[in-house]
């Protein structure tokens, strides 16, 4: 086996179909397919299944290229790192639940790149992307939390994909509102003042468990909610509609604009507040690249 070999068997999976691999690779597709079969024939497993539409991963072959593109990109991280310097272009991504201090941080680090080349990426994304993603080194950086609620389910997925989580913060349950909403201006909200206002939540996907709910206290029951997958929508509806979102109040008026406001969520005896434990997840015993490190230290310089 060689790094050729699972580089030309990554690029397929990337483009599903030998042909565009091929042409990809700027090589013949019988080259192609040969290079791929050897290799399937040392592993002695099938890495893909062919059909009329192209190629598709095996199960065996989506977790072969899982740790082979661990492998790979290390590889790349180290000829970048120990090669010629004139030629070195950063990479990078970083995926997470939907933070503006995550985006508040990759902006401070891309202003550290501009002067060299890069192939940067940031996605806000679903929480099992954000595991998945960084489990089969798709990003080297994945941010979400962890509560009481949900840390057993996912230090499980932790386990399984060899992944590691290091805490940022803590914080406790917000509020998150329109400056104009009727409750803008308590300095407490209870779950009772919240009962007339629809919940607002980022879909999970189908199936989604409320232990990858990105919002705090996800366990409650709201007479009113409403989901969507991105942060401008929620913005938009929780002006339109004085709708609310429960998370930590680590805002980033500098992204968000100061037309909304986080006030402290006020608990009783049937609804508790939570402590969300914020930070980071990675590949365990992953050499991490130089601008990974950089993403890292602006996060931990904003929460100074």
């Amino acid at each position: 086996m060689t790094l050729q070999q699972i580089f030309y068997a990554l690029t397929v999976s990337e483009c599903g179909s030998m042909n565009r691999a091929a042409e990809k690779l700027y090589i013949s597709q019988p080259t192609l397919t040969s290079a791929i079969r050897s290799l399937e024939n040392e592993l002695d497993i099938r890495l893909f299944s062919r059909t009329n539409q192209g190629v598709k991963l095996t199960a065996e072959g989506m977790n072969f290229l899982r740790d082979a593109r661990q492998i790979y990109q290390q590889y790349e991280l180290l000829k970048d790192r120990y090669g010629e310097k004139e030629k070195m272009k950063q990479k990078f991504k970083v995926s997470a639940q939907h933070y503006s201090f995550a985006t508040k941080a990759f902006v401070e680090t891309v202003k550290k790149y501009g002067a060299y080349e890069y192939e940067l990426e940031i996605s806000e994304t679903r929480t099992m992307d954000v595991i998945n993603d960084v489990g089969n080194s798709i990003a080297e950086v994945g941010i979400l939390y962890l509560s009481d609620y949900n840390r057993k389910y996912l230090e499980k997925l932790f386990r399984e994909r060899g992944l590691i989580f290091r805490e940022l913060v803590k914080a406790s349950a917000f509020v998150y509102l329109y400056r104009e909403h009727p409750l803008a201006g308590k300095s407490q909200i209870s779950f009772e003042d919240l009962k007339d206002y629809p919940n607002m939540g980022f879909d999970q996907g189908e199936g989604g468990s409320l232990y990858l709910s990105e919002e705090i206290l996800s366990d409650n029951d709201y007479p009113q909610t409403i989901r969507v997958n991105d942060r401008a929508t929620m913005l938009n509806l929780m002006r339109g509609l004085n709708g609310y979102t429960l998370c930590s109040g680590i805002i980033c008026e500098e992204l968000n604009g100061s037309d909304y406001v986080a006030v402290p969520y006020a608990d009783d005896s049937s609804n508790p507040n939570v402590v969300m434990e914020i930070g980071y997840i990675i590949k365990k015993d992953s050499i991490l690249s130089d601008i990974a490190r950089d993403y890292i230290n602006e996060l931990v310089k904003y929460f100074e």
